[in-house]
């Protein structure tokens, strides 16, 4: 079987139970999967690029044949880069669609070679966000059912909420 490389990019601030869904379903489709931690000079994170990373190594431990890197620049270069088929988007919503799509077309014109896939999160996923869990553990409230531990214990020290 030929190789299959496909790049799954996102903020991942902080990654979901809904990140890790589409990596698992993601990663049976394609035989390598680079989870790809964009670091966008023009948005604020709460986590670092390394931060981030660190918590997907730790919560994907389990994922075999999957590689967690930090990227900047364009997606669509990245995937050239990597020799990347294809890029991993999610769709949660109606609300999403026009976006994704609109981000589809333009990689597929700055890199013809890599398709775009875009896979809806399992249904106690569907809208699952990071900026709604990040709102959620701003107020002190259980993010346990949206982020794996690993992340909540991150969450509550940036937020100066450890016990």
């Amino acid at each position: 079987m030929p190789e299959r490389t496909a790049v799954y990019p996102g903020s991942f601030d902080p990654p979901t139970f809904g990140h890790i869904d589409l990596i698992k379903r993601a990663k049976k489709m394609f035989t390598n999967l680079i989870v790809a931690v964009a670091q966008n000079p023009r948005k604020k994170y709460m986590f670092t690029a390394e931060e981030r990373c660190e918590m997907l190594r730790k919560i994907t431990a389990d994922i075999p044949d999957i590689e967690i890197t930090s990227f900047c620049g364009l997606t669509a270069e990245f995937a050239r880069e990597r020799g990347a088929i294809a890029i991993v988007r999610g769709i949660r919503a109606m609300s999403d669609f026009e976006f994704e799509m609109t981000l589809a077309v333009t990689n597929q014109k700055l890199n013809p070679e890599a398709d775009t896939v875009c896979l809806m999160p399992s249904e106690p996923h569907f809208f699952l966000s990071s900026r709604m869990v990040k709102e959620i553990a701003a107020f002190g409230g259980d993010t346990s059912q949206f982020v794996p531990p690993e992340v909540g214990e991150h969450l509550k020290r940036k937020l100066g909420q450890s016990e």
